[in-house]
């Protein structure tokens, strides 16, 4: 399966790794960013890993404690919709 990164997805990528340059280190954004890539590696493989949501069509995986990925299924795409602050009030 291809990922494609939506903008919203890009967005919120580059505001997290911001966020953590500010408050904590360049060597704590590089291992998120490995992180996140070796993630990224694991849903090519098995694109249904994380539950889908009762409300849409969405799925949700925490990819941190603090830090989850919406992403969604199309034809042999996955489509990464945002990445999310798990500490943030949000709907998905």
């Amino acid at each position: 399966m291809v990922i494609i990164w939506s903008n919203q997805a890009k967005i919120s990528y580059e505001n997290i790794i911001d966020n953590i340059l500010k408050q904590w280190s360049i060597e704590i954004a590089l291992k998120f960013e490995l992180l996140t890539n070796k993630f990224l590696d694991t849903l090519k493989k098995n694109s249904k890993l994380c539950p889908v949501s009762e409300k849409t069509n969405l799925r949700k995986c925490v990819i941190h404690k603090t830090t989850s990925l919406i992403y969604k299924i199309t034809n042999s795409n996955i489509e990464l919709v945002s990445f999310i602050d798990n500490r943030s009030n949000h709907g998905y």
